[in-house]
């Protein structure tokens, strides 16, 4: 079982499959759409401040309504949350196709399109929350690096698309079939199998909304690890805010490309990103991504520097791939290693302030890069290129204890996925199912003699021999007891009543004094079901179950996994 990460690993599991192909549908859809947007504001009215209004409008409510956003995916069964927003939004942006084709006043267009983007604030958080669920803890890497990617060729595809269909038709048309891709990702969506669980953010009752919105905050402060990690992204992020006035500039008094040198740099910037995914999912399984986070920061910053000397667009165009390359890995090992360190119960509501955050320093970053270049380029070059890595240093430390706990945790760790990727039980397990079975395996020492499962009790766990020897019996469908064999290191027992969701077959008593790994129903099913099941597990558990009930037939009723209760 090859344990090394591509790009494509998150891609082997189902629901995360759906989900991608969700999230990239909406997501060039509503790059299209915005094109289509701003060139229908600016044929009605001929003015730029209605376009940057526009913009406005939908960026401010974002960043007040994120936080209470990842509230809301904490708050509800996150899938059938974006089902619903989907949906919504595919009523909201027909309604802003018809206004369009209407010509209605453009106020009232924009006051549309702020719904939709006031709506989504809840949908980032739940499929970030979602993301370790859907593609394991081994495939969680591939899987942020994946997500980054299609980003990143949406806003390449997206606006090219737009313009395409600008072509073809009127204004309206793009943002009708902006609206079908919502409705195709609520339907992508509603697919998906696995379910969150609800939880109650409001302390029952006792915080109101306005509270709410300051959990996610506040379960960043309470954490070290949680906070540095968010530092880096919203320092990446307002990097990127600086590179939005920076970018203009640069086009116009340095590369000398004008208006259309703005996209250009963009460009840039996508593609480095896309290009050094499949690198990302290699870095994200170093066990010091602490040192990773630190190195992408400085591949981020210090190229700004060759503009104070350089002025070739084609230089220019390269150092923005070099960059784009930077951020991203920042951007995916930071948010990786975010959730893995909180539980997963928090993750919507962290998600959700961390956008908030992130708008804001998307903001900040604007308004102070036209301060720095009124006292000169050069001076917002070198803030830009050096002093913010230098600042970033200040965080080594605690990326340092990050480093050293996943060294730790790697170390325990070893014995039990050695043990685990030994039984044929799970030879078609991935290797970050086999990772999620280990983090849930608990360690159980038995003396000489005890029973560790008895024949007609409930199944509730799954065990692996760890060393010691065990005697399997079982009366079976007769009165006789029957001595089955004897179990030793590597030998599992268990399986037979959680596949069939049925009691225990036979009775498993301890030999001598020795050690097992037992996992629970939930983890050992879910690592079962990623997948359908391999023939040696379903032949092996057959063979068992003849010995002690041949009048039962396996059946593997226990991998149907159903949907929990609404």
């Amino acid at each position: 079982m090859s344990n090394r990460a591509r790009l494509t690993s998150s891609l082997k599991h189902r629901d995360f499959r759906l989900l991608i192909i969700a999230f990239s549908t909406s997501e060039i859809g509503s790059w299209a759409y915005n094109v289509a947007l701003v060139v229908w504001i600016f044929e009605q009215t001929g003015s730029a401040a209605w376009v940057g209004a526009s913009t406005i409008a939908r960026f401010v409510p974002a960043l007040l309504f994120s936080a209470y956003g990842g509230v809301l995916a904490d708050k509800f069964e996150r899938v059938r949350l974006m089902v619903t927003i989907d949906l919504i939004s595919f009523a909201i942006m027909m309604t802003l196709a018809f206004e369009v084709a209407a010509d209605v006043p453009v106020a009232i267009a924009i006051a549309t399109a702020t719904l939709t983007s006031t709506l989504n604030t809840a949908y980032e958080p739940a499929v970030v929350a979602m993301t370790p669920q859907l593609a394991g803890e081994r495939d969680l890497g591939s899987a942020n690096a994946l997500r980054n990617t299609v980003d990143n060729v949406c806003v390449i595809a997206g606006p090219g698309l737009g313009a395409v269909l600008l072509l073809i038709g009127p204004p309206y048309v793009a943002i009708a079939v902006n609206a079908l891709t919502f409705l195709v990702s609520g339907i992508t969506v509603s697919r998906i199998r696995a379910r969150s669980t609800p939880v109650d953010v409001s302390d029952s009752g006792e915080l109101g909304a306005f509270r709410q919105m300051f959990v996610g905050i506040k379960a960043i402060a309470s954490s070290s690890v949680a906070s540095a990690l968010v530092a880096y992204s919203v320092i990446a992020t307002f990097v990127f805010g600086l590179d939005t006035v920076l970018f203009v500039v640069l086009s116009e008094d340095v590369l000398d490309t004008g208006s259309e040198g703005y996209g250009y740099l963009l460009a840039g910037l996508g593609l480095g990103g896309v290009l050094a995914a499949g690198l990302v999912t290699r870095l994200e399984q170093r066990s010091r991504i602490g040192l990773v986070i630190l190195l992408g920061m400085a591949v981020y910053c210090l190229p700004t520097l060759v503009f104070l000397f350089a002025s070739s667009p084609v230089v220019a165009f390269v150092v923005e791939m070099i960059r784009g390359a930077g951020t991203l890995v920042v951007d995916v090992l930071a948010i990786t290693a975010l959730q893995r360190a909180l539980p997963r119960e928090m993750l919507a509501r962290v998600f959700g302030a961390l956008n908030a955050l992130m708008l804001l320093a998307i903001l900040v970053g604007a308004l102070v890069a036209p301060l720095l270049v009124d006292i000169s380029l050069s001076t917002a070059l070198w803030f830009s290129g050096l002093v913010i890595p230098i600042a970033c240093l200040a965080g080594w430390p605690i990326l340092n204890q990050i480093d050293r706990q996943a060294v730790t945790r790697q170390a325990e760790l070893k014995p039990r996925l050695t043990l685990l990727e030994g039984c044929d039980l799970f030879a078609d397990v991935s290797a970050g199912g086999i990772d999620q079975l280990a983090e849930a395996a608990v360690d159980v020492s038995v003396g000489s003699g005890q029973v560790v499962i008895r024949e007609g009790a409930p199944a509730d766990y799954f065990y692996v021999v760890v060393d010691g020897q065990f005697t399997v019996t079982s009366r079976g469908q007769g009165n006789e007891v029957s001595v089955l064999g004897r179990l030793t290191a590597g030998d599992y027992f268990g399986e037979i009543g959680l596949l069939e969701h049925m009691p225990r077959t036979a009775t498993v008593s301890a030999a001598s004094a020795g050690h097992l790994l037992k996992i629970d129903e939930e983890a050992f099913l879910d690592a079962l079901t990623e997948f359908a099941p391999s023939p040696a597990l379903m032949d092996g558990a057959s063979l068992r179950l003849q010995r002690t009930h041949p009048a039962i037939s396996l059946t593997g009723s226990g991998l149907q996994r159903s949907e929990p209760a609404e």
